[in-house]
């Protein structure tokens, strides 16, 4: 069953709680479908007068925002040890060329790397702990936040629903070609992001010449 199927089968009120969770679990640092599941619903919210996307669209920025703070008081708190140990569960996402990537990213944009972080997959689940890690001072983080949330969270489900709706007919039938897009841009971003990652661990891992007078 695609997801979009499995949400027609959901009350509007536990979708509005199944996006802004997912959202937020993941903004706070736990790898999860969050762009998916709101594009689904932003699409399904075209569909069915019952969802209201004004509802859905605060609940996503609410979660985005929360999550992202949640992430950012414990990375704050937990340090380097913490990325550590996301290292150890979620090796996968949590690697040291990814985190090396990432930390680059913070040291050459600021804050503006949790602002633009928003918008690609990896980084996503990133922004929130490494920027407490670092210790960003919390109004600039606070501020990209707010404003990174409001924008892809609210600006992506005010997008698809729009396009839902002048295209209702259209997406009636072909609804999935919309999660595939999804789905393909956010592979995308991971395999940019990814092959970063990788470049930046083989140079981290490569011994420096040793000149001739050592």
């Amino acid at each position: 069953m695609h997801v979009q199927e499995w949400l027609e089968t959901v009350p509007p009120l536990a979708i509005y709680l199944l996006v802004g969770v997912v959202i937020g679990l993941e903004s706070l640092g736990i790898p999860l479908p969050g762009e998916i599941i709101l594009v689904s619903s932003a699409l399904l919210a075209s569909q069915h007068g019952e969802i209201d996307p004004f509802v859905l669209g605060a609940c996503a920025t609410a979660g985005a925002i929360i999550g992202d703070s949640i992430g950012y008081a414990i990375g704050r708190k937990g340090g380097r040890p913490l990325l550590a140990w996301l290292g150890a569960k979620f090796p996968k996402h949590f690697s040291e060329g990814h985190i090396a990537t990432a930390e680059r990213s913070f040291q050459k944009w600021g804050m503006w790397a949790v602002f633009f972080g928003r918008f690609v997959a990896l980084l996503r689940i990133f922004a929130g702990p490494l920027a407490g890690v670092l210790r960003m001072p919390y109004w600039k983080f606070l501020t990209a936040n707010v404003l990174g949330g409001i924008l892809w969270a609210g600006g992506t489900t005010a997008v698809i629903y729009y396009v839902g709706v002048v295209a209702e007919s259209w997406l009636k039938r072909f609804s999935w070609l919309g999660l595939v897009a999804a789905v393909l841009i956010g592979l995308t971003s991971m395999l940019i992001i990814k092959r970063k990652a990788k470049n930046a661990q083989t140079a981290h891992r490569e011994p420096e010449p040793v000149g001739a007078g050592d």
